[in-house]
């Protein structure tokens, strides 16, 4: 069952105060209009989000390339990111009206590039700004958002000195009349917003400092700081602004800013609304935050991208943790909107509905990716679903329009922390269905087997530690077992992450969920001890404890080996009509170190799958992912049956493909772009001769 919380929650939303009669009427109309809106394209030759649609599925109509003919795939041109300052392979690019669009270097320059040839067409690049250097976000930018005006096609982008900006889609042209001036020098007075006043205007520690502001260093750094990493959404006649915060496991201080979502007219730029994320007094959620700890801590932002359902109306926020990674002794509470899935009013930015995925959260269980939207059949019955996949290895299936679990999600008891001050929510929201799709727990029978030496020292080594699940919590350094550290499962490169989104197929209701097995470990110290290892930190006042100690990477296993058994990555296709799991197979060879590894000579190792996650796509008739080959180390994009799991066919990339790819067509052709480190490459059938 449902926590009470999160049922209360829910039953507080918009249909909660409707009669019968006029709830009957909307779900009879909008159940006429599913299937129309957040999967289908108006030209099922363009891929207009980074998601491919609104509702964020990774999949394309487009057949040109089919299952058939994949193995002839060539590289028709290649694009380099080096002159604007190579970046990590994080930013898929949009094709919308005859050009593709993308982000490129850590000044987050917008690029449009021609679709043919991999020609650039021409770039936009903001002016610097302190608020820019500060950025810790800013090289991993994940594209842009497109949208029209009047047949006018726009480009927006946010940078990660939080400014938004407007773009004519043909000549890279700031809009005129659009936005508000903005007073810095080389900065435009129309085309552009300057996020951070709307931000903070009503927000208590900016308005009780007395400062006036100063839009070149955005807030000041005592009070928070505030960036952005994943593009805006628009959404019918609203563009809806997430943003992101400094990692949580680089904070030392208990101050910081909200993220709090804001949105914006699209076609006048002008203000509409803001929610808050931290729920302020009378908002829903804020006895959450006790010992008035809402009043001055901060983060909660949204740094994956959104999704929406324009004809519900409704954008979809994925959150991560509050302030400072595995502590929260300071703010006592289960925090919400912290690790949540939140359904908003994209006219209004009211709350419809929402769901916490993790109380009080200090395994840094940030929602990484976008929430996933399509339609299923759920025992005959037809549910306009919104899917989240998160670093738990848990996927979270709801009704989109409602907000009600599809299967059951129980509250379980989880383990409490010995750490002085840190108060954990006694339970912890578990879902029926789908089961989890990678190891949630660090056994003795998980570890690697290899040959009975390994298993031996891979006994000797967590002998150190103390095992345990997903909600294991963190230890002190000093702590009275004399043990290392706790380790839990899957860590923070675990699961579900930023680098692998799934991707689904709306005809059939099965999503593809690309997952790592990774058992993470961290120590807290005390603060003071952390704090003088930051240059610049924000806030002012310096919390008990931060994290010390530890790896997202994992506790490393016995002479260089991982420490867990393979596979070391996967791929599981989970049929959402049902709640079950179809298959599962590694996600590409065994690397190479270990192929080579003088300790598994002579033995038959299985394929492993590599230790990363990569890049997923769904077409009419197979799953593309990108992988490292079974030579252990070239780079491939594979074809898959979607329905087996069984490999069709491979080609040779340039490089290794993260976080996304996409597929459009052109002039009649078909391109397939992939994400690599450095450079796009589109792949397209050779031209045949006449």
């Amino acid at each position: 069952m449902l926590s009470k919380s999160n049922t209360e929650y829910i039953q507080s939303g918009m249909f909660a105060i409707l009669n019968p009669l006029t709830l009957l009427l909307l779900l009879l109309a909008s159940a006429a209009a599913w299937g129309q809106h957040v999967n289908e394209r108006e030209n099922s030759s363009e891929w207009r989000y980074i998601g491919g649609d609104i509702g964020h599925t990774r999949s394309t109509p487009l057949n040109q390339i089919s299952a058939d003919n994949f193995d002839e795939l060539e590289i028709e041109w290649m694009w380099s990111d080096a002159s604007f300052g190579a970046t990590p392979p994080r930013s898929t690019p949009v094709y919308a009206n005859g050009k593709l669009f993308t982000v490129a270097g850590a000044r987050r320059h917008v690029v449009a590039i021609d679709p043919s040839t991999g020609e650039t067409l021409w770039s936009f690049r903001e002016p610097n700004t302190f608020r820019w250097e500060y950025s810790m976000r800013a090289p991993w930018g994940k594209g842009i958002a497109y949208g029209e005006i009047d047949g006018r096609g726009v480009v927006f982008v946010v940078t990660p000195a939080f400014f938004l900006y407007a773009l004519d889609a043909e000549t890279g042209d700031l809009l005129q009349n659009w936005g508000t001036p903005i007073p810095l020098e080389g900065f435009p007075q129309s085309g552009g917003v300057d996020l951070i006043p709307d931000l903070i205007s009503d927000w208590g520690p900016w308005v009780n400092s007395g400062q006036t502001y100063d839009p070149y260093q955005g807030i000041p750094l005592e009070l928070g700081y505030i960036t952005n990493s994943s593009p805006p959404i628009v959404v019918n006649d609203t563009i809806v602004v997430g943003n992101s915060a400094e990692q949580g496991y680089n904070q030392t201080r208990t101050e910081n800013v909200p993220g709090d979502i804001l949105g914006y007219d699209v076609r006048t730029g002008e203000f509409k609304w803001k929610f808050n994320v931290i729920p302020r007094p009378g908002e829903v959620g804020h006895e959450t935050w006790e010992d008035d700890a809402w009043s001055y801590t901060g983060d909660v932002s949204s740094w994956a991208p959104l999704s929406a359902d324009p004809e519900l109306g409704l954008v979809y926020i994925p959150t991560n943790a509050a302030t400072i990674d595995f502590y929260g002794g300071f703010q006592p509470g289960d925090n919400l909107f912290s690790a949540s899935l939140i359904a908003l009013d994209v006219e209004t930015g009211e709350r419809r509905w929402h769901f916490q995925m993790v109380h009080h959260d200090v395994w840094n269980n940030d929602t990484p990716t976008a929430p996933l939207l399509m339609d299923v059949n759920v025992a005959g019955r037809k549910v306009p679903g919104v899917f989240q996949a998160t670093k738990q290895a848990f996927l979270y299936s709801f009704n989109r329009e409602t907000g009600e679990p599809i299967w059951p999600i129980v509250e379980r008891p989880v383990p409490q922390s010995e750490v002085p001050g840190e108060q954990l929510s006694p339970t912890q929201p578990f879902p029926t269905k789908p089961a989890p799709y990678d190891i949630q727990e660090l056994s003795v029978d998980g570890l690697i087997d290899f040959t009975p030496e390994l298993r031996q020292e891979a006994l000797d080594i967590v002998a150190d530690y103390k095992l345990g699940g997903l909600f294991n919590p963190p230890m002190q350094k000093d702590n009275p077992e004399g043990l290392i550290g706790s380790a839990w499962c899957p860590g923070e490169l675990g699961g579900t992450n930023i680098t692998g989104p799934p991707a689904a197929d709306p005809q059939t209701g099965i999503i593809y969920t690309i997952s790592r097995t990774n058992c993470g470990w961290r120590t807290i110290v005390p603060g003071e001890e952390r704090d003088l290892l930051l240059e610049r930190p924000t806030g002012v006042t310096i919390a008990e404890f931060a994290v010390g100690m530890g790896t997202p990477n994992g506790i490393r296993g016995p002479r260089g080996l991982p420490l867990e058994k393979p596979p070391y990555s996967r791929i599981t296709a989970i049929d959402l009509n049902t709640g079950d799991h179809l298959w599962w197979i590694p996600n590409g060879g065994t690397p190479r170190f270990i192929q080579n590894h003088p300790a598994l000579q002579g033995l038959d190792i299985p394929p492993t799958g590599n230790i990363n996650h990569s890049a997923l796509m769904i077409t009419p008739t197979m799953l593309l992912h990108t992988a490292i080959g079974d030579d252990g180390e070239t780079p491939y994009l594979f074809s898959v049956n979607k329905a087996t799991g069984e490999r069709m066919g491979s080609v040779e990339s340039p490089g290794l493909g993260m976080y996304g790819m996409m597929s459009y067509m052109h002039d009649g052709r078909q391109r397939i772009v992939l994400q690599t480190p450095g450079q796009l490459a589109a792949f397209s059938l050779p031209t045949k001769e006449n």
